[in-house]
């Protein structure tokens, strides 16, 4: 741009801002506001000249600045003259015609220009291909004009039809060479039949609208059967000029089909004409990045690896034949393995001290921490078995789901009761909230440096297997293995105590949580006084080696702790919508509970859970959306090695790294598809609760 062209954006940034601060404050001040309206001028203008100096000395900030002053322009035109332009169906009907026609050609156009649709070449060293947009708005604006000025129904029938032809046969003509169509007589009928029907179908309750739509429906068939069902680049350029000319013979159809507007039509258009102007810039938006690219990868997925050759349903047949994807044989195992025997035994157990409390309060089951965790414990361990022998992207996708939704809730729950008008509430759920700050990405580097393990000879670095290695070094020192094994036996006698004063005091939940713990200190017990605890190994010459854990490495376990990244961070998300969902609880319930007797477990399971039970489906069905499309981590931290692989991650890969667009595309929309049903019960969730 030049030295100049530098002093002039930062003449225009800082006086841009200056002006508009000037311009915010240039009315009478109030007096009691006139100190506020005061700081924020010298704060606006201020920023405007360090904006305009910044822009001047850094080319980075100069460009950013410049985008930014452009977005800004281009949309206040944008606004301001789409409000101008149906202005005009009120009091200037045909000038309104005009525009829109000419809006419409220069879209359209403008959309098969720049998909390379459309070619103009008199010679070969001469390409005119740009000034079809013009030559496009152009007819589009006299199309409009003439449509507009004519009020029989017959005639606008009669110009829409010299139009449809006019524009087809143009099209035709300007069509490459090398997308011309394959047409083929079934599909090009059979697609315009199907259409006319469906669309006539869903509009049968209007019965003005159905010729109408069921010209639509024809037309959009026409699309199909014409242009997406037939080979592309061997046709004709007859066959091109047909399949366009019948499209557009179809569209003008469909617009001249309808009745002339009468002043009040007009004069409501104008007036219904300002919320579509203001959602347009949004839904134009969120049409280019998602709509369209949703429609573009569902198209994609029926073609082969590179987008040329239709293939049908054969890649989403691909996606459950093959054996990176999908791994089943090593089902059998699932019957034999710990997990499923403890998983059973839990919920057995689980199962029998429910029925042994509900024989006390006269019910066939008794929910109560003694009951429900057990049972928790148990599902959740047998679901692990499954997932760990029933292996592939798809079975860790659902592991990934199950495990962090399950978790994350129940963490975030305990906290939140936990903490719940404690000591420190906020600063200890400050601390849990913060891992939220984190990106994913972030978080798998710091775990990843969490897990790893350097060989055996050198210091491990890092946090797990430093500890675990040290474990192991304390299982062979002497006094200090002693002093650890007395302080474990304390450990021990505080939980006995602890579980005996549950009992007497009818506290389910705290026997089956200090049960637990016991179970585990003693275990912890017999390793370090027995074969040893930590990573340690034992040498031909009688000494001690360092024995490392290969987190990221063992399969299939390796998923759970790429896992506990995601969980470590959601944690902190559930605690806070828990927390304030408790304390929303009406204290009037909490106080009645209490005076008819219950305990504590009694009251959070009958009173507290039933008044978060919306919040909690709320919680799930959020995570299930988030942990479904999870990429980043396993993205920075195995990149889908060692049986790690998630859908999100193995789409990326198919589609960008092997370039299999047509095998990536069938994987975004089975990723999008198993989103839906969760999206769909969170949107009627919202809707009912709205209702009320």
């Amino acid at each position: 741009m030049g030295a100049l062209g530098d002093w002039v954006w930062s003449i225009l940034l800082a006086g841009g801002g200056v002006a508009l601060t000037l311009y915010g404050v240039r009315e009478r001040m109030d007096p009691e506001r006139s100190v506020r309206r005061a700081v924020a001028a010298v704060v606006g203008v201020g920023g405007s000249l360090a904006l305009g100096w910044g822009a001047l000395v850094d080319e980075k900030l100069r460009g950013t600045a410049a985008g930014v002053i452009v977005a800004i322009v281009v949309s206040g035109v944008l606004f301001v003259g789409a409000n101008r332009w149906f202005d005009q169906a009120e009091a200037r009907w045909r000038r309104f015609g005009a525009l829109t026609g000419g809006v419409i050609g220069f879209a359209v156009t403008g959309v098969l220009v720049g998909n390379r649709l459309l070619a103009w070449k008199p010679v070969p060293e001469l390409d005119l291909t740009p000034w079809l947009v013009p030559l496009g708005t152009v007819a589009g604006a006299v199309c409009g004009l003439v449509l507009t000025g004519l009020t029989e129904r017959r005639a606008r029938l009669v110009a829409g039809l010299g139009f449809g032809v006019g524009y087809g046969v143009l099209a035709g003509l300007f069509i490459r060479p090398d997308i011309f169509p394959a047409m083929k007589i079934v599909p090009l009928l059979a697609w315009p039949v199907v259409g006319a029907l469906v669309f006539g179908a869903l509009a049968a309750g209007r019965r003005r609208q159905v010729l109408r739509a069921a010209i639509l429906g024809a037309t959009v068939g026409w699309v199909i059967g014409a242009w997406l069902v037939p080979a592309l680049g061997t046709g004709t350029r007859a066959e091109a000029m047909s399949g366009a000319t019948f499209l557009s013979l179809g569209s003008m159809l469909w617009i001249t089909s309808a009745p002339p507007r009468t002043a009040e039509a007009q004069r409501r258009l104008a007036e219904r004409s300002r919320p579509v102007i203001f959602l347009a810039p949004a839904l134009v938006f969120i049409g280019a990045t998602l709509v369209i690219p949703t429609i573009r990868t569902l198209y994609l997925s029926f073609l082969g690896p590179r987008g040329e050759v239709f293939v049908g349903l054969a890649n989403y047949v691909d996606i459950f034949t093959d054996q990176e994807i999908v791994k089943l044989e090593k089902w059998p195992q699932i019957f034999t393995s710990a997990l499923f025997y403890w998983g059973v035994g839990l919920t057995l157990l689980g199962i029998v001290a429910g029925r042994i409390r509900g024989r006390r309060t006269g019910r066939t089951f008794e929910p109560s921490g003694g009951s429900i965790t057990p049972i928790a414990v148990g599902v959740f361990l047998f679901v692990w078995a499954v997932f760990a022998y029933l292996r592939g992207t798809i079975f860790n996708n659902l592991w990934w789901v199950f495990t962090v939704t399950i978790v994350s809730t129940a963490a975030g729950l305990a906290i939140a009761v936990l903490a719940d008008r404690a000591r420190y509430e906020s600063v200890a759920k400050s601390m849990i909230f913060m891992p939220m700050a984190i990106s994913f990405v972030g978080a798998g580097i710091i775990w990843r440096f969490m897990y790893i393990a350097r060989p055996p000879t050198k210091d491990q670095t890092g946090v797990l297997n430093a500890i675990w290695v040290g474990l192991g070094r304390l299982s062979n020192s002497g006094t200090p293995r002693l002093v650890t094994a007395a302080v474990l036996v304390a450990v021990v006698a505080g939980l006995v105590w602890m579980a005996w004063r549950g009992w007497r005091g009818g506290a389910g939940g705290v026997v089956a949580g200090a049960a637990t713990a016991i179970l585990g200190v003693v275990w912890i017990l017999y390793r370090l006084l027995g074969p040893g605890l930590g990573g340690f190994e034992i040498g031909p010459n009688g000494e001690v080696i360092a024995d490392t854990i290969l987190f990221i490495q063992e399969t299939p376990f390796n998923n759970v702790w790429l896992m506990v990244v995601l969980i470590w961070i959601q944690t902190g998300f559930t605690m806070v919508i828990f927390s304030a969902a408790i304390k929303a609880v009406p204290a009037e319930l909490i106080e009645a509970s209490k005076v008819d007797g219950a305990t504590e477990a009694q009251t959070f399971w009958r009173v507290t859970v039933p008044q978060i039970a919306p919040t909690i489906g709320v919680v799930v069905t959020t995570l299930i959306v988030l942990v479904m499309k999870v990429f980043d981590i396993v993205k920075v931290m195995t990149n889908g090695n060692f049986d790690t692989q998630v859908l999100a991650n193995e789409m990326w890969q198919r589609a960008f790294t092997e370039f299999n667009f047509g095998l990536g595309s069938a994987l975004a929309v089975l990723l999008f598809v198993s989103v839906l049903p969760i999206m769909y019960l969170n949107i009627r969730r919202m809707q009912k609760e709205t209702v009320r």
